[in-house]
Formats: C-alpha cells, sequence, structure tokens
C-alpha cells in the first residue's frame, strides 16, 4: 500500500532533453530507481517506494547554468514538482536531506538543479520539538518584551588577548546591549579557549547587570568536534552562560538536531557556508527550504542575511527569508530572524517599512563598534534609528530631534556610517 504522506519539493532544472523526461531521471535516481533496470526492481516496489514527478513548467531555451560533460549552447529550463513517500525517509531529517537535496546535484544531464520549496507533512513536523525558545523566549530571558533585539559580534573578532576581549565585553555589556556574540570564526583556540571566554564574559555580564538592571545574552560559539559538543554546552551552562552558537551548514542539521536534544538554553544558529549551496540560482538549496529543517532540528535563531546589507542578496530575498521564518511549522516556537552583515542606523527604517515588525534580533559589528562615541552611543542609536522608524519619521528628522534633547548619538551615526544605495 502506497503512503499517502508525501513530501513535495519544487526544483528549477535545466536539461538539453525533455524537461519532463528530466524530471523523471531526477526522481528515479533519488527513490526507487537507477540508469538501469535492476533484478527485484518490481512495478510493486517502484509503485510504493518511487517518486512521482506531478507537475512541469517549460521556461523556455537558456544558456546552460552549470558544467557538465557535454556542454550545449542551449538548454531548457523548466521548474518540477516531485513527490517523495515519506516512508521512503520517515522522519530522520538527515534521510529527508539525502532524499531531496543529494545525488540529483551529480546527474550529467542537468545542467542546472535547485531546490526551490519544500512542502512537508505535519506528521514529519510533528515528529520534531523545533526551536525550545524562539522569539517569545528570548524576550523573556531578555527582560525585553517588546521593540528590536540588538546585538552585536565581538570585534575585532580573533586574535584578542584575554585582557583585550575583557574590555570589548565590559564596554558592550554596560551599554545594555541585548546580544554579544562570538564571530563564526572564533571557537577554541589556544590563545584564547572557550572556557576563558566564558568565565571572562559571564563575570562582565553579571558585573554590568548589577549596574544596568539588564540582562545581556552572550552566544558562546561552541562548533567544533562532534564528540565535544556536550561538554561545551555544559561548559557554557554550568557558568551561567544563556546561549550557545552552533554554525549550522558547517556542523550539519543532525548535530544541530542531537545539541537540540540537550541544550538548556537557546541555540544561536550562523549559517556560515550556506551560500557555498545558495548562492548560485542554478544549484542548491533555496533558504525558504533549508530553514525548514533548520528549524526542526532546533534552531532558536536564525541568519538571514540584512537589508542594505554587504552580502549578495538582495532586499527581497532577505525579506523573503524573513517572512519564511514566520510562517507556522509545526509545534515549535517562531524563530528569531537574526539581521546581519554591514547593519547600522540606515538599515533600520528599510528593516521595519519592510517588515512591519519589531521581532528580530539586529546585530551590528561596525555599526556600534564603531560608532564615533564609542559602542554604548552606538547601541543606543540603533534603538533610536529603529524608535524613529516605528514612529513613522525620517531618520534625518528623528536625529535631529534626539540631538534638540541633548543626545547626538543618532545624528553622529547617521553621519558616520553610509547610507543605503
Amino acid at each position: 500500500m502506497r503512503d499517502p504522506r508525501r513530501i513535495t519539493c519544487t526544483y528549477y532544472i535545466e536539461s538539453a532533453v525533455d524537461p519532463a523526461q528530466a524530471a523523471a531521471g531526477l526522481a528515479g535516481e533519488q527513490s526507487s530507481g537507477t540508469f538501469v533496470s535492476v533484478p527485484g526492481e518490481s512495478d510493486r516496489l517502484r509503485q510504493r517506494h518511487g517518486a512521482e514527478v506531478v507537475a512541469v513548467r517549460e521556461l523556455g531555451e537558456v544558456p546552460p547554468s552549470l558544467p557538465s560533460r557535454t556542454m550545449p549552447e542551449r538548454v531548457t529550463a523548466a521548474e518540477v514538482v516531485v513527490e517523495f513517500p515519506m516512508e521512503n525517509a520517515g522522519t530522520d531529517l538527515a534521510t529527508v536531506l539525502t532524499m531531496v537535496a543529494g545525488n540529483l546535484f551529480e546527474l550529467s544531464q542537468l545542467y542546472a538543479c535547485r531546490l526551490t520549496t519544500i512542502h512537508l507533512p505535519e506528521a514529519f513536523a510533528d515528529a520534531h520539538p523545533g526551536p525550545a525558545f524562539g522569539v517569545r523566549g528570548t524576550r523573556k530571558l531578555l527582560n525585553r518584551p517588546s521593540g528590536v533585539m540588538i546585538g552585536t559580534i565581538v570585534k575585532p573578532n580573533v586574535g584578542l588577548a584575554e585582557d583585550e576581549y575583557r574590555a570589548v565585553v565590559r564596554e558592550l555589556a554596560r551599554a545594555s546591549i541585548d546580544v554579544i556574540k562570538d564571530d563564526e570564526l572564533m571557537t577554541d583556540p589556544g590563545y584564547l579557549p572557550l572556557e576563558t571566554r566564558v568565565r571572562v564574559a559571564t563575570e562582565e555580564i553579571r558585573a554590568a547587570e548589577q549596574t544596568t538592571g539588564h540582562p545581556t545574552m552572550y552566544a558562546f560559539n561552541i562548533t567544533g568536534d562532534l564528540q565535544g559538543l556536550r561538554r561545551r554546552h555544559d561548559l557554557v551552562v554550568e557558568a551561567g552562560g544563556s546561549c550557545v552558537m552552533l554554525n549550522v551548514p558547517v556542523m550539519g542539521i543532525p548535530a544541530l538536531e542531537l545539541l537540540r536534544s540537550f541544550a538548556e538554553v537557546p541555540i544561536h544558529g550562523h549559517r556560515a557556508g550556506l551560500a557555498a549551496s545558495m548562492r548560485h540560482p542554478g544549484l542548491g538549496v533555496d533558504y525558504r527550504a533549508w530553514q525548514k529543517l533548520a528549524r526542526l532540528a532546533g534552531a532558536d535563531h536564525l541568519h538571514v542575511s540584512g537589508l542594505g546589507s554587504k552580502f549578495y542578496e538582495r532586499d527581497e530575498e532577505v525579506v523573503a527569508n524573513i517572512r519564511s521564518l514566520q510562517t507556522p511549522l509545526g509545534h515549535g516556537e517562531e524563530p528569531v530572524p537574526t539581521l546581519s552583515s554591514g547593519q547600522n542606523v540606515h538599515t533600520a527604517g528599510l528593516t521595519f517599512d519592510a517588515l512591519g515588525s519589531q521581532d528580530v534580533l539586529m546585530l551590528a559589528g561596525g555599526g556600534i563598534a564603531a560608532h564615533p562615541d564609542g559602542p554604548a552611543a552606538g547601541v543606543r542609536s540603533l534603538r533610536q534609528a529603529w524608535d524613529v522608524a516605528v514612529a513613522g519619521h525620517t531618520l534625518q528628522d528623528g536625529a535631529q530631534r534626539c540631538q534638540q534633547d541633548g543626545d547626538p548619538a543618532l545624528a553622529h551615526a547617521v553621519d558616520a556610517f553610509e547610507a543605503v544605495s
């Protein structure tokens, strides 16, 4: 009996043969078929376990996007929809990812292959707890029930000695920032080990809270060998840390799921390396598909790039990334969309105007550390920029009003950082 539960995927493909034929080859490769008939490949087996092409929409002829054994001048582009029996993978995230985004990228007859959307049955989503904290849990830990969440990265990101690192964390924590995080490159180097950073940062954050009354969350990067993942998590938690960070594309979805199984604090999901399988429009996996698996695996915060950023994604793509995180999925909490890469006072209004929501974490590295009046003014100016945007005022008018009230932080930030073109 054929399993009625289907995992439905949409792909963009290019082929030199009829797109329906190419899609059938993809479906067979990723389910019950191979390039020749083999003993035991019965009609019953194909009917029960074979993937099925349910739609093909030709998009015209284009130059091939990817190299292959032969290179025709023109190929046919198409959008194809393939349904996979859930029975083939069960509810295992690694198996599903292998099924829908595995060997198909290697097929020589495909001159482009990109997974653009994935629909998972309720039974699949319900089998995974998803984020434990998400937006609501993070806000509770930060004692910030409303308003944008402001964060930063320790800068310089690598190379700091212990006393230099302490000075950076101290200044940021005393600025009443919401989140400080390690850079993705900072894991457990000999010159500033994770254990040292945990000790120093928790000391400084506790001391700052006694003065400011504001709790600061620190996302300690515990990326590293899989065997030591639990030990590094426990090191953070036992010291009183309130967040851990994982480079998800580097460690993999299964590592994230493993961390979620014992994590006692929010998991900050970094996307370092994701663009290698996402940037080219003719290859890999679209963010909106990938984020579903990362959410089900348990990420509480997920990087989405940023509007007006230094990275490659256009603003409309970033907005689509954020919207995808805000779409309900399973029983888990809604994750925190985490904005990064070149964020400053000029991108606050862009973001609020596009989203109409402040349920985001804006990470500004240089936008805080490079403020001419220091990091505390950098944090304050970002909050002011968001307040101005929410109130419907222009950034320039808001900066002038703040300056008239005796605080030039926003005005100085407007002048210091380039407006988004």
